[in-house]
């Protein structure tokens, strides 16, 4: 792994409509975040766990992180994805060895298969949110953030499990930066964004083409982090997620999946202090042609209008 790029596009200026820096973690192995994660976590797994093998839930960037992890370590990884999952993660799992089996609606359908099934067949379950050796691993990217832009006041995060926004939190409080964490969602899965502004935790939908931030439920390590040290969420409907991957495109010449391309949408919708100094997590690049499509038919970017 080597530090991912924190850059700056003078178009995404102008369709932001404020100066932004980007943090750009699709250019990462496996093209996400979550590669930290997994890399962290199966190092650190027992030799009994390893010769158990490893089994996850996931849409496919989780899935990838740990298939990665577990090819460079010897260990036999089982992934569960939805049924209809975005073909090109699958396809990037089964590359990096993993077993793919599907099953279920929804990432959260497919969770809680593996979760009935993963204590009796001995496979060592890792979770997409409730590990700390996952947290601390995606924390990394927060704290190259910190480390090339010290005095950044805002960082915009994609919430699907909430583990980047959880160690961006975690990053921000421990180097006693006053920054602002705030967490982007799709409108049509906004389970954390309910829980975190109400009294008790919800579930909802997650009929959202976002599948990186697809999710129906809130997590209980990431969410009790983040209830406490999260500063706001933004939701974003279907079309504003359009519009944010197909400014990826135009603006910054990069792809960036539904969730990844969620902060520099959520960026544009906020009001935020003139001369803030914002940062946006493009968490993730792993589009598939359904996305890439669905960006390419949104109005043609034409610089800040």
């Amino acid at each position: 792994m080597r530090p991912s790029p924190l850059l700056k596009h003078p178009l995404l200026d102008e369709w932001i409509g404020r100066s932004t820096w980007v943090k750009h973690e699709n250019h990462n192995p496996t093209g996400s975040f979550k590669v930290r994660g997994g890399l962290n976590l199966v190092a650190q797994m027992s030799d009994e766990e390893k010769r158990h093998g490893v089994i996850c839930a996931s849409t496919g960037n989780h899935g990838q992180s740990v298939a990665m992890a577990c090819r460079l370590h010897g260990v036999r990884c089982r992934v569960v994805v939805p049924v209809g999952n975005n073909p090109d993660k699958t396809a990037a799992m089964r590359a990096l060895g993993a077993e793919v089996l599907e099953h279920g609606r929804d990432f959260d359908e497919a969770r809680e298969f593996v979760e009935s099934r993963s204590a009796r067949e001995g496979w060592r379950y890792v979770h997409s949110a409730n590990e700390p050796h996952l947290i601390a691993g995606v924390a990394t990217y927060a704290v190259e953030i910190f480390e090339d832009c010290p005095d950044v006041d805002c960082i915009f995060v994609p919430i699907g499990g909430g583990s980047g926004a959880a160690g961006c939190a975690l990053v921000r409080t421990a180097l006693g930066s006053r920054a602002k964490v705030i967490g982007v969602q799709a409108a049509r899965a906004d389970a954390f964004t309910r829980s975190w502004r109400g009294p008790v935790r919800v579930e909802g939908s997650a009929d959202t083409f976002a599948e990186g931030i697809a999710t129906r439920t809130t997590y209980d390590l990431t969410f009790e982090m983040l209830k406490s040290s999260l500063d706001n969420v933004v939701t974003l409907e279907e079309s504003e997620i359009e519009e944010g991957v197909a400014a990826a495109l135009g603006c910054t010449h990069d792809l960036a999946e539904g969730a990844g391309a969620a902060a520099l949408a959520a960026a544009r919708k906020s009001n935020l202090p003139a001369g803030a100094r914002v940062v946006c997590v493009m968490s993730g690049g792993n589009a598939d042609r359904r996305t890439l499509r669905r960006a390419l038919a949104c109005r043609p970017f034409d610089g800040g209008a």
